[in-house]
Formats: structure tokens, C-alpha cells, sequence
């Protein structure tokens, strides 16, 4: 069970109130899970919102033939040390609504709150200051995460320039 104090230390709530998280508190569920474990697969459909609560989540892209669990198709890796790499699934609130990557426990632990995307916009439409709070929070996160992505490029198309010389 997700208690009131651990979503208040979620950045993606803070601006609620108690009523609001006890609103959202009712539709959290908090799973766990063992190193190499698979939260979702990519192309699943993104149903939920997700939040790491300890550990870490690896998000890997997935080629035929390969294994799963390989450190090489590790995109990122998501933990309760930075807030804004601690959100996952916001692709539910985006179209075509599919996971695009896949998502493994990567420490010998994790645990994550899973939240029901229909719950959340069902919870938005009633309370529209609520669903302002969190999805200004979710776009902080989504352009934090493009940020990291141009970065990654710039490093790799830069060091690709300096190779050709």
C-alpha cells in the first residue's frame, strides 16, 4: 500500500494538497520486483503512469535474437536519486499510446507505484487544478528527457566528427 508521506515526496505531487493525494493515493498500486525482472515490454500498451520508489529501473530497447537483460540495449536508467528520471510510462498520456521501450528491475530490488492512466484523466477532469499540477510536472520530464537524448547525440555525432578527421 502507497502511503500519504511517500507520494508527498514525489515531485510530480508537490502543489497538492492531502485531500488530493489521498484522491490518488486510492488508485496507486506498488509492486516489487527482483534484478532482471520485466515491468513492461515495449509496444505494450501504455496504460499506466510509473514511479520509481526504490531501486532502479533500466529501460532497454529490445532486437530480435538478443537477450533481454543485455546491459548493451540499456537506454537509461531511471532511480529515486533525481526526480525528474524517476517518472516513467508518460507515454500513456501521448499517441499511439505504446510503450517504446521496455522496462527492467536493475538492482537486486525495486519497487515502483503503478497508477492507472483512465483513473488519473478521470481524476483531471474533476479536479482541473490537479491535473494542471501533475501534467506540468510530466512536461518538465518530457523535456528534461529530450534534453538528455540531444546530449547523447551531440557526444556520439561528435565523437563519429573527431573519427573521420
Amino acid at each position: 500500500m502507497v502511503t500519504l508521506e511517500e507520494l508527498d515526496k514525489i515531485e510530480l505531487f508537490k502543489g497538492l494538497n492531502d485531500g488530493q493525494l489521498e484522491t490518488i493515493r486510492k488508485f496507486c498500486q506498488k509492486l516489487a520486483f527482483n534484478r532482471g525482472d520485466r515491468l513492461f515490454r515495449e509496444g505494450d500498451p501504455a496504460d499506466f503512469l510509473w514511479i520509481v520508489a526504490d531501486g532502479q529501473v533500466d529501460l532497454r530497447f529490445e532486437l530480435p535474437g538478443n537477450r533481454p537483460t543485455s546491459d548493451q540495449t540499456t537506454i537509461s536508467t531511471l532511480s529515486v536519486e533525481e526526480q525528474k528520471k524517476r517518472i516513467l510510462g508518460w507515454s500513456c498520456f501521448v499517441p499511439p499510446h505504446q510503450m517504446r521501450l521496455s522496462g527492467y528491475c536493475g538492482t537486486r530490488t525495486c519497487s515502483v507505484i503503478k497508477i492507472s492512466k483512465a483513473e488519473l484523466v478521470a481524476l483531471f477532469e474533476k479536479d482541473p487544478q490537479m491535473g494542471y499540477v501533475v501534467m506540468s510536472y510530466l512536461v518538465k520530464v518530457v523535456g528534461f528527457r529530450f534534453n538528455q537524448f540531444q546530449d547523447e547525440i551531440a557526444k556520439s555525432k561528435g565523437s563519429e566528427i573527431l573519427n573521420a578527421w
